[in-house]
């Protein structure tokens, strides 16, 4: 088992680099081990089983054969402990060292007392000079090496017990064995927890790695790829030179889709602090007041971000009162009609008609995009998914559930599709400050 190297680990966001440029302080995110609550208990045994042992003292000074010599050991511990108490309260500061030197301490302490104590007194189960205090120096083994590390310092208490009392006495051997198991489980113990704890950091890297994949898809699938799909058709419809560059577009169309809909994206923010994209196609003057909502903070009318996409094709409906969110989940709220009205466009053709509905509820923000189109087969969705196109997965389905929300679609083939976006008012809040924080730090 290897050393814990800190007790806290101190990271710096994304958005570090950049800030240290425009004289900001970077963010820090602290982190807490979860073998710190066991530093921290350990320093307490120690002081508090030190007072005990002092007080065993005390209590028996007089019946010492030798008290001066007795008094000489408890005043060096008490003074060791005073210099060295701060030393367990993080792995950091318990070196190998100072465990080694706790434990001379401890073992040193059992080999004394027959040297000051009667030969009576020691077989009528008197204490050590160190008493229990001895236990804390082996726990700080477990907890710093684990069971294997325990186990060796236990031993050594162990025969230094058996050597203070000169026959393996039944309460000698039980309190041995007492200190064996209990050291050992400790160890164990704090071996699952480190165990659990990279576990826990290796799954939250992995999510942190998957959410910078589909942000970054997202943002392709609403610029890069809906471009390369245009030129495609156009290039087609035109011919001549045209169709090869359309060729060529339709070709690098399907090698992105491929590649972002392969593995794990390497991890970095997102480039330039990229904004979500609105397709011009689906609302001549949506882009703008949807970018600046995404780079705004506090409220945000949701009908103004959609209102702009209504036009030849496109009924709005709304409310009277204004629908509130926070500006970033508004304007993941409105890119997220954005694709679904582009899919409308691409799927049900030019004339088809949509409709949008906005709907301010108690605890949700709820939009509904319906057309009148051909509608969609039973498990096209899954299947345009595993073929890399990416509308659905990423800028409807992934932005909604990033916000705490969630996109349910029902269609009827031949009879149009109704596309459900629900985002909870109080996820919203939580979810939009970390994706701001996000794009202000990259």
């Amino acid at each position: 088992m290897t050393d814990t190297d800190t007790d806290t680990d101190t990271r710096t966001v994304r958005g570090a680099p950049a800030a240290r440029r425009r004289g900001e302080r970077p963010a820090k995110v602290l982190r807490m081990s979860v073998e710190l609550p066991l530093w921290r208990a350990l320093t307490g045994y120690r002081i508090l089983t030190l007072l005990y042992a002092l007080f065993l003292f005390a209590l028996a000074y007089r019946r010492y054969d030798h008290p001066l010599g007795a008094a000489a050991y408890m005043g060096a511990l008490t003074l060791w402990m005073a210099l060295t108490w701060r030393r367990t309260v993080s792995a950091e500061r318990c070196t190998r060292q100072f465990l080694a030197a706790d434990l001379a301490f401890a073992v040193g302490g059992i080999l004394l007392t027959p040297l000051v104590d009667s030969h009576a007194r020691i077989m009528g189960g008197g204490p050590t000079l160190p008493s229990i205090w001895t236990a804390g120096a082996v726990l700080g083994f477990a907890i710093k090496g684990g069971w294997r590390w325990a186990a060796v310092a236990s031993s050594f208490v162990a025969v230094a017990n058996l050597v203070e009392r000169q026959e393996p006495a039944r309460d000698t051997v039980h309190n041995v064995v007492l200190v064996w198991v209990a050291s050992v489980g400790i160890g164990y113990v704090v071996e699952v927890a480190r165990s659990s704890e990279r576990t826990l950091a290796r799954a939250l890297q992995i999510e942190a790695a998957t959410r910078e994949r589909e942000r970054l898809a997202r943002d392709i699938h609403d610029s890069v790829l809906q471009v390369l799909a245009m030129v495609q058709r156009r290039g087609n419809e035109i011919g001549g030179e045209a169709a090869d560059l359309g060729r060529m577009a339709g070709e690098q169309e399907v090698a992105l889709r491929t590649l972002v809909a392969g593995g794990l994206l390497p991890h970095a923010g997102p480039p330039g602090g990229a904004v979500p994209a609105v397709p011009h196609q689906a609302g001549e003057g949506a882009a703008l007041p949807v970018a600046a909502a995404a780079s705004a903070s506090g409220p945000c009318d949701v009908r103004a971000l959609l209102a702009p996409f209504a036009g030849r094709g496109v009924t709005f409906s709304e409310p009277g009162a204004p629908v509130e969110l926070p500006a970033a989940a508004a304007a993941e709220l409105a890119a997220a009609v954005s694709a679904a009205l582009d899919n409308v466009r691409v799927h049900a053709g030019e004339g088809a008609q949509a409709w949008i509905l906005v709907e301010d509820e108690p605890e949700a923000v709820l939009v509904t995009v319906r057309d009148d189109g051909p509608g969609i087969a039973e498990g096209r969705l899954a299947d345009a998914e595993r073929e890399g196109r990416l509308g659905v997965a990423l800028s409807i389905r992934g932005r909604l559930r990033e916000l705490g929300g969630s996109a349910r679609w029902v269609s009827v083939p031949g009879q149009g599709t109704e596309v459900e976006l629900t985002v909870p008012k109080q996820g919203a809040s939580v979810a939009s400050e970390g994706t701001r924080r996000g794009r202000a730090g990259a």
